[in-house]
């Protein structure tokens, strides 16, 4: 197979996926079920980690893979983010087999913009050439902002999806002028020269104001605060599994071409962007946390907590350059998995039409379902950070890595922002056992847990768990991309903070 269409190998088996997707679509009969559409989409999504893990492999053995004149580069960093999006994809797809089941005539569509949505974001992870970028950064948005409304009929649909396109669109052109800027001050949008030339511009205040603005681009992106106005009515008006979805996979895609930008292609400007970063985690920390505790609504709580871990996550960014990158990575791996997680459980809880929908609706839950109460609890533990779960390795490696950079200030913010958090956590998860009210007080899904569902959240359960007490596997692989994706840009000596991983079989 040509070298360039490994590098999108992936992407290829997505595209191709949703394209079947679309076609089939009209041969079904209406009114006759659209999960064999969805079948197929799962069979797509999970070929295409199955060839990022190919892709992985090849790496191994030759080190990282460009193609389309060096716009594209596959190594042990993209393959990460490739990996970790197809799994979001595979576990949002399986949890909605059942919840577009019925009520729904256009269920076809939604499997097929998933599938369309995460190439996109697939796309971003691997290009170093940011106008590269800005078309997976389009493909990817299009698809969410459909996804959004999905739930035709619903006041609070349309709002959400009318919302996430304005403002999205209005990221997009900070984004895009940012790319702008950069061609003005470099002559260039391909992130390797922009990196040789920004040290030697004869405009540095036009290079700092194309930093920024990407920064705000991608800000949006990622829900960090001041840019996160959209966050709480788009999560609260599209579907529960999209909003899970949606939450992690595209804000994985962004951090990726954020670590790559700032680090690969401005590392002399690192003194101006950082302060800029550390503002943006104060106020996402700070903002996120404080809007949760006056939330009833369960998905807005869980969106101004969305806000409050991007934060955290920008936090990781102050590190050493190999810190930085092995912490964002971690953190963003066990935030998909938890929030996935919590968001499929509340999917089953409330049903298509959502009739659970605020923190008194979910009053005495654990009475009457158990079982997804009990993974709820463990979810809303690890968004906490409590130890044992994936949440509070990615808490700590961030943290730790801002402390021994000499970011005390900002890590002493971050844990008292998590002990805030604590109160809203654990008032939702207080009521998951308190006894209600009155006896019909907790609405339960009509329908029981399908097994693609119940594996759903199964595997998001021991992700969440093995990310907590195994942290190594994933952690090897995120050091060992940190050199080969960002060489040799460190401001600071690059000492490492971070334990190193054991030894695996994959390395070996």
């Amino acid at each position: 197979m040509p070298t360039n269409l490994l590098t999108l190998l992936p992407e290829i088996i997505l595209t191709v996926t949703g394209v079947l997707v679309m076609l089939a679509e009209p041969m079904i009969a209406p009114g006759k079920s659209r999960k064999p559409l969805g079948w197929l989409a799962i069979l797509g999504t999970l070929a295409s980690g199955l060839a990022a893990f190919y892709q992985l492999q090849l790496v191994n053995a030759s080190g990282p893979i460009s193609g389309f004149y060096a716009t594209i580069q596959v190594d042990a960093f993209s393959v990460f983010f490739h990996l970790l999006i197809s799994s979001i994809v595979l576990v949002t797809l399986l949890a909605s087999l059942d919840y577009f089941e019925g009520p729904v005539s256009h269920a076809g569509e939604y499997f097929a913009l998933a599938c369309f949505g995460a190439t996109g974001m697939m796309f971003m992870t691997c290009s170093v050439e940011l106008l590269m970028v800005f078309i997976g950064l389009e493909i990817s948005s299009i698809s969410t902002y459909i996804l959004a409304g999905f739930r035709k009929g619903q006041a609070t649909a349309s709002e959400s999806s009318l919302k996430y396109f304005l403002l999205g669109s209005f990221a997009t052109a900070f984004f895009l002028y940012g790319i702008a800027l950069c061609f003005g001050a470099t002559g260039s949008t391909s992130i390797g020269a922009i990196a040789a030339s920004l040290g030697t511009t004869a405009t540095p205040a036009l290079a700092l104001l194309a930093i920024a603005m990407v920064v705000i681009g991608l800000g949006f992106k990622v829900s960090a605060a001041p840019f996160h106005v959209w966050t709480p009515d788009v999560y609260q008006g599209a579907p529960a599994p999209v909003v899970g979805m949606m939450s992690t996979a595209p804000k994985a895609a962004a951090f990726a071409v954020l670590l790559r930008f700032l680090f690969n292609a401005a590392p002399m400007y690192r003194n101006h962007w950082i302060v800029l970063i550390e503002i943006l985690a104060v106020l996402s920390m700070t903002i996120g946390n404080l809007g949760a505790l006056m939330q009833r609504d369960v998905k807005r709580l869980l969106a101004y907590s969305s806000i409050a871990h991007a934060g955290y996550l920008l936090v990781a960014f102050t590190s050493i350059q190999q810190d930085a990158v092995a912490a964002a990575c971690f953190y963003t791996a066990a935030y998909a998995a938890m929030n996935v997680g919590a968001f499929l459980v509340i999917t089953q809880l409330s049903g298509y039409d959502e009739q659970a929908r605020t923190i008194d609706d979910f009053t005495g839950m654990a009475l009457k379902r158990p079982g997804l109460s009990a993974l709820l609890g463990f979810f809303l533990l690890s968004l906490i950070g409590i130890p044992f779960t994936g949440g509070f390795f990615g808490k700590f490696y961030a943290f730790s890595g801002a402390i021994h950079n000499g970011h005390v200030v900002l890590a002493i913010i971050g844990l008292a922002n998590s002990g805030v958090a604590c109160f809203y956590y654990l008032r939702l998860l207080a009521a998951l056992y308190a006894r209600p009210v009155r006896e019909d007080a907790t609405l339960l899904s009509p329908r029981k847990l399908a097994i693609p569902a119940g594996i759903a959240i199964a595997a998001s359960a021991v992700a969440t768990l093995a990310l907590g007490i195994m942290p190594n596997h994933v952690l090897n692989l995120v050091q060992r991309a940190t050199p080969e994706t960002l060489p040799a840009f460190s401001v600071a000596p690059a000492v490492s903070t971070l334990p190193p991983a054991a030894p695996t079989e994959m390395t070996r």
